[in-house]
């Protein structure tokens, strides 16, 4: 059995000496329990070090993490449910993910939502308070 020191599974890099479950957080995307999810519907055990897998191993996650619903995994598991657009619950990774989140927020903008205000003037879009907190970033009070 060969070892990788790093594996190259959807665009990422993949530190091959952690363990699966942790490796594959990595990826932009999934959190702990998606891929402590994907490691038991691929029946892979969660205490092997990602560098040990095989090649098919790697390609039944690639598949899981493609197309969840498929192996039944349920629809409040994913991360993109009901999309506006097609309808369909997917889990988006890595450049989907990405391109999602700034189609989100520029439709935002364009409806002139209050979120989308918030973000167009770089503020604190989910209720936080703004008075004294998060001041540090940003320069105030400076001429010019």
């Amino acid at each position: 059995p060969d070892f990788q020191h790093i594996l190259r599974v959807l665009n990422t890099n993949i530190d091959g000496k952690r363990k699966v479950m942790f490796a594959m957080t990595k990826i932009t995307g999934i959190g702990k329990r998606f891929s402590n999810l994907i490691c038991k519907k691929a029946e892979i055990d969660v205490n092997r070090r990602a560098g040990s897998l095989t090649n098919e191993e790697v390609e039944r996650l690639v598949a899981i993490i493609s197309n969840p619903t498929h192996f039944k995994v349920p629809g409040w598991f994913v991360n993109r449910q009901k999309d506006r657009t097609t309808g369909k619950t997917t889990q988006l990774v890595v450049n989907g993910l990405i391109g999602v989140c700034r189609e989100d927020i520029t439709r935002l903008k364009k409806i002139r939502a209050h979120r989308g205000i918030r973000h167009y003037w770089n503020c604190r879009v989910r209720g936080q308070h703004t008075k004294t907190t998060g001041r540090k970033g940003r320069v105030i009070g400076m001429p010019g």
